[in-house]
């Protein structure tokens, strides 16, 4: 849903997200099939890194692209700029939060954080110049087939860590 309020922000999405939107734009398949494709494709990256999924890795791959398809049919565009940037917040918020979840479940981590682990391991470069470089290929070939770069590119990427944070720190204390 998170994903979803970005997209309809229409201020900018998140990284991987500029990357499904080009490709959306360039294929006429919608958002949430392109974002399920690049999913399976990571995970065909997976084999030589020696990753292994689990189910929450197959059901992140589906679920958020089934989500992004639904949500997006029913939530407008906002009008008003502020109303643009408030949604994006509560966006990165929400992606927060979720990945809270997601990563207290420990069933498995979604493709794109597990390619990131996987090279990581394989390399032994530190993992958030992994993540950067991984975050700006693709922002960088989305932007190229049009996907939207923009403010709320800028605030998920400065603020999806600490939302994240945040994230864990409130499953943590509703579940302990």
């Amino acid at each position: 849903m998170g994903e979803t309020l970005l997209v309809t922000a229409n201020i900018g999405v998140s990284p991987w997200f500029v990357l499904h939107q080009g490709l959306s734009f360039e294929s006429g398949y919608t958002i949430g099939i392109t974002t399920f494709i690049v999913s399976v494709i990571v995970l065909l990256f997976w084999f030589p890194l020696k990753q292994k999924p689990g189910i929450g890795t197959i059901f992140n791959a589906i679920i958020i692209a089934v989500m992004i398809d639904i949500c997006l049919k029913y939530i407008p565009t906002p009008d008003d700029f502020i109303v643009k940037i408030l949604l994006a917040f509560f966006a990165v918020l929400l992606v927060g939060i979720g990945s809270g979840f997601s990563l207290i479940a420990n069933l498995g981590p979604g493709p794109r954080d597990g390619l990131m682990t996987g090279i990581q391991r394989k390399t032994n470069l530190p993992i958030a110049l992994v993540r950067a470089f991984l975050e700006i290929t693709v922002v960088s070939i989305g932007w190229y087939l049009g996907g939207t770069v923009g403010i709320g590119t800028l605030l998920f990427a400065f603020g999806v860590g600490p939302a994240v944070a945040l994230g864990l720190y409130l499953v943590n204390k509703m579940f302990s």
